[in-house]
C-alpha cells in the first residue's frame, strides 16, 4: 500500500553491535549476547533514510499495511486489524484494542509473526497460550493457509478454547510445566514456526513488537500531538516496547519533537519487570502468585520492559486485582467491557493519581468476552415482571 518494507537486518537490543540478517527469524535470542541465566531479545533496524514522512500524513485504519515501509515483510494476509478507535474517558483516552478481528491487540503481532513463518516456508505455526495470543495466532494461520498448533493449559477459560479452535487450529490442553519443552519439540522436529517465547527470560518472536509499533503511529494522528503518559496492561512486555519503540520512530524521522513517558502495569502478583527495574537489572524472574488477571500474569520478564520504561523515565507500576476490578466496572458503565487484564492500563493511572502536561492514554487490551467465568452465570427467571422489577 505504501511501499515495500524497509527492514534491514536484527540486532541485539543487549548489545546493538550485535547484527544479524533479517531472516531467518531468531526466535530463540540474540545468539552472541544472551547467556544461560539472561537472553537478549532482537530488535529490527530499517532504513530510515528511505522513509516518506507523507506515511504520517494519513488517515488512520485498518490494514496494517498502510504502515508497511516501518514493518517486517508483510506476507500473510490481513483480516483488518489496526486503526482501532482512542475513546475519551474522562481525564484520559482509551485506546480500545478489542476493537480488532479476534478481540485483542494480539492481531497486530500475529499479522506480522504469521508473515514471518510464511516468508520462512515454515510448514505451520505454533503458540503457547491460554488466551488471547492462541487465539489470534490460530486465526491469521488460518488466513494464511497454514495448520495451527496451540498448547493450552486446563485453566484457560472454555469460550477462549472454543474460540481457538473455531479456526481450525489443534489445540492440545497440556500441564503447563509441559508446554514449553513441548513447543521446543514442535520446532525442533517438524519444523514449526514459534510464535511464542522459548528462552530462559523472555525474548519472544523478534518481529512481534513491529506490530505493535503501529499503535503509537496511530495515537499520534488521532490525537494531533505525542500524548504526556502511555499506561500498558504488561505481561511478557512486548505491547509496551513497541508502542515505546513506534515513539522514537517519529521523533528519529523528525515528525515528533517528544516523546511519552511509558509506564508499565502488571499484576501486583508477580511484577517480574518492576522487580528488574527496582534492582537495576536488564531482567528478571519472580515467584508468581494467585491472580484472575491471567492475561498478564506471568513469572518471566524480559529486557524489552526494562528497556522502555527505563529509558522513557517512566515508571512500573503494580496493581490488584481489585484495583483492575474497580477499572473494569468502570470502563463497562461506559460502555467498553475489557477482560480483567486488559483493565490494567486504568487501573495503574488510577493507582498512580499523578498530573501530566498533556493526553494520557491507557490501552485496553481485549474483550470481556475473554474473561474468566465469563457464560458460566445464571441469572433468575422473572415470570410475571412489573414496571419496578425493570428500573434500574
Amino acid at each position: 500500500m505504501n511501499g515495500p518494507s524497509l527492514a534491514l537486518r536484527q540486532r541485539s537490543l543487549g548489545d546493538p553491535s550485535a547484527e544479524f540478517p533479517l531472516f531467518p527469524p531468531l526466535t530463540r535470542g540474540c545468539p552472541k549476547t544472551s547467556t544461560d541465566d539472561l537472553a537478549f531479545p532482537l530488535d529490527i533496524v530499517y532504513d530510515y533514510a528511505k522513509v516518506d514522512r507523507g506515511l504520517f500524513e494519513q488517515e488512520p485504519g485498518p490494514d496494517l499495511a498502510r504502515w508497511s515501509p516501518l514493518l517486517p515483510p508483510l506476507d500473510a494476509p490481513t483480516l483488518g486489524e489496526g486503526g482501532t478507535p482512542l475513546v475519551p474517558f474522562g481525564d484520559v483516552y482509551i485506546k480500545d484494542e478489542s476493537r480488532n478481528p479476534t478481540w485483542s491487540h494480539k492481531d497486530r503481532l500475529n499479522r506480522v509473526a504469521v508473515s514471518a513463518a510464511l516468508a520462512s516456508g515454515a510448514p505451520g505455526v505454533v503458540v503457547a497460550s491460554s488466551g488471547n495470543h492462541g487465539a489470534s495466532a490460530a486465526a491469521y494461520a488460518a488466513r494464511a493457509g497454514l495448520p495451527a498448533i496451540v498448547l493450552t493449559s486446563a485453566g484457560s477459560p472454555p469460550a477462549v478454547q472454543s474460540f481457538v479452535r473455531a479456526y481450525g487450529a489443534k489445540v492440545v490442553t497440556v500441564p503447563a510445566e509441559r508446554r514449553w519443552p513441548l513447543l521446543r519439540e514442535i520446532v525442533d522436529r517438524l519444523g514449526y514456526h514459534p510464535v511464542s517465547n522459548q528462552t530462559v527470560t523472555h525474548t519472544g518472536h523478534p518481529f512481534g513488537p513491529e506490530g505493535y509499533k503501529t499503535i503509537a503511529y496511530e495515537l499520534f494522528l488521532q490525537l494531533g500531538e505525542v500524548p504526556a503518559a502511555v499506561f500498558t496492561p504488561t505481561g511478557y512486555a512486548e505491547l509496551l516496547y513497541g508502542v515505546w519503540k513506534g515513539f522514537t520512530e517519529l521523533l528519529l524521522l523528525g515528525v515528533t519533537d517528544t516523546a511519552p513517558r511509558m509506564f508499565s502495569c502488571e499484576t501486583a502478583a508477580g511484577g517480574p519487570h518492576a522487580k528488574a527495574l527496582a534492582a537495576g537489572l536488564p531482567a528478571a524472574i519472580v515467584e508468581l502468585g494467585p491472580t484472575d488477571a491471567y492475561g498478564v500474569a506471568g513469572s518471566v520478564g524480559g529486557h524489552r520492559g526494562v528497556v522502555a520504561v527505563r529509558d522513557s523515565g517512566g515508571e512500573a507500576v503494580l496493581v490488584t486485582d481489585e484495583e483492575m476490578r474497580r477499572a473494569q466496572r468502570e470502563l463497562a458503565r461506559a460502555g467498553l467491557w475489557q477482560e480483567l487484564s486488559g483493565t490494567a492500563g486504568l487501573a495503574g493511572h488510577r493507582r498512580l493519581r499523578r498530573d501530566f502536561a498533556g493526553p494520557v492514554v491507557c490501552i485496553a487490551t481485549s474483550s470481556g468476552f475473554k474473561d474468566l467465568g465469563v457464560g458460566g452465570e445464571s441469572y433468575p427467571v422473572l415470570e410475571n415482571p412489573t414496571l419496578d422489577d425493570l428500573m434500574p
